[in-house]
């Protein structure tokens, strides 16, 4: 299955840049219209659970029963602000970004494509990177010790390749295995580039990725754009879980981010860098599990504003099973606490920095606090509900909880274009999927002020596309 197909599978669809700028309008007024629905939806939502509390029998007649009520409706009032800051900010940048004046920029660019053990992939995703819609870059394979056939299939991809505008050069460095930082800094250091795309060796590029990110570099305030990861291996349950919450969990707040341009983590599979942003802050380092974010606080803190491009799309492959899944989203957890540890500094000090340490702090509440609220949440209203006879008060909370998760869905979905199918999954996203991301989270966080050791651990890629 060649890499267009894998693209339309997912209903993927990146304008040209033309008709976009003749659609705009129209897509403005689209997506007004879509934010008012999704308001609608939430204030029906909060009116539902306002009218129907009255009715369900509930008496005070305890001081825990008072504290449950309270703590109930402060709790949704958090959940409620924090939802609606992020659609807020997300649509202020939507607007910006639609509106904002596409000036072509095209200065060479380096791709570097770290791998080990991706040989069942290697060679989809180079010509991925080859169909590219760009007329000036070349692409650095570093093979980081790989104990599979990545070696001798990188081997046959090695000088100039047929690409859409021409030959593009493709090298190959290979070295022992130190790990993806180390491999990144080997191709960097090797690059000419002034612009380097990082990507995962996994991971497959849409045509127009490179062209328009690359345009933000313009503003020579940037250092670094991060691009848009979507789910390829989808059609099952965890991995659709894992589309949507790509889509609503982590681009929502992304384009949040990228309103300020102070976007806190540039995704692995796909983001690009100022060469000399890079050089500044000391390239990667491998003192943490999350290099991505590691790497962007550094360039925050120095000053670089980091941008969000939606179109500069690239497909990975996600766990399928739940294990899978747990075992990465640990490794996750545990890389961020680290980062936020290793740059702790700008947590009390805003002076150095104050963007740098906004966005140090919304990690360590989106890390630390809103997992554990959110799991004692559950607890101790399941608790009171059995124990004082709230039955009620569990289902009205769930109502509440899913509405509001699939006006957020639906908006989400329709600002992407993404697939519709995704939006009844949020009937169970919070209330299953993201509970057992958190509680991950939590062991995870325990886990890591123990000191516990723990190595990288690897996903097997199954190369299977969207079957």
């Amino acid at each position: 299955m060649n890499v267009k197909n894998k693209i339309r599978q997912t209903s993927i669809t990146v304008k040209n840049t033309e008709a976009n700028e003749a659609a705009e309008p129209n897509r403005h007024r689209q997506i007004l219209r879509r934010l008012i629905v999704s308001g609608v939806l939430s204030f029906i939502c909060i009116m539902v659970i306002w009218y129907t509390l009255p009715f369900t029998n509930l008496s005070v007649g305890s001081l825990i029963e008072y504290a449950t009520l309270i703590s109930l409706l402060l709790f949704l009032l958090i959940l409620i602000l924090r939802y609606f800051g992020l659609l807020i900010l997300a649509y202020l940048w939507l607007n910006n970004y639609t509106f904002s004046k596409k000036t072509p920029y095209t200065p060479f660019v380096s791709v570097i494509v770290p791998v080990y053990n991706e040989g069942v992939l290697l060679k989809d995703a180079i010509l991925s990177l080859l169909a590219l819609d760009y007329n000036n870059y070349e692409i650095i394979i570093i093979n980081d010790g790989s104990t599979d056939n990545t070696y001798d299939v990188a081997k046959t991809l090695v000088g100039y390749q047929d690409g859409v505008y021409g030959r593009v050069k493709v090298s190959l460095i290979s070295k022992p295995n130190g790990g993806k930082a180390r491999a990144l800094n080997a191709g960097i250091s090797y690059s000419k580039a002034e612009i380097v795309l990082c990507m995962d060796g996994d991971s497959q590029l849409s045509k127009d990725t490179i062209r328009l990110a690359a345009q933000h570099f313009i503003d020579p305030k940037i250092g670094a754009v991060a691009g848009n990861v979507k789910v390829l291996n989808r059609k099952k349950l965890y991995t659709d879980l894992q589309a949507l919450e790509y889509i609503e969990g982590l681009n929502m707040a992304r384009a949040a981010q990228s309103f300020l341009k102070l976007v806190n983590i540039i995704p692995g599979p796909i983001g690009l860098f100022r060469k000399r942003a890079i050089e500044e802050v000391g390239y990667y380092s491998s003192d943490t599990f999350a290099e991505d974010a590691d790497l962007t606080l550094k360039i925050l803190s120095k000053g670089w504003k980091v941008y969000y491009e939606p179109n500069a799309i690239a497909l990975t492959e996600a766990p399928v099973k739940l294990q899978q899944l747990l075992k990465q989203r640990y490794r996750w957890t545990r890389g961020i606490l680290q980062a936020i540890r290793k740059h702790k500094k700008l947590l009390y000090n805003p002076t150095i920095n104050f963007g740098d340490t906004f966005i140090l702090w919304t990690m360590f509440y989106e890390s630390l606090i809103w997992p554990a609220m959110n799991i004692f949440a559950n607890f101790f209203f399941i608790f009171v509900a059995l124990v004082y006879g709230y039955t009620s008060l569990i289902f009205f909370w769930w109502v509440f909880l899913a509405l509001l998760d699939l006006a957020s869905a639906l908006y989400c979905v329709a600002v992407e274009d993404e697939e519709l199918r995704l939006v009844p999954y949020a009937l169970i996203y919070r209330i299953y999927f993201v509970f057992a991301i958190d509680i991950c989270k939590a062991m995870s966080t325990v886990e890591e002020f123990l000191g516990f050791e723990m190595n990288w651990g690897k996903l097997d890629r199954l190369g299977s596309g969207g079957s």
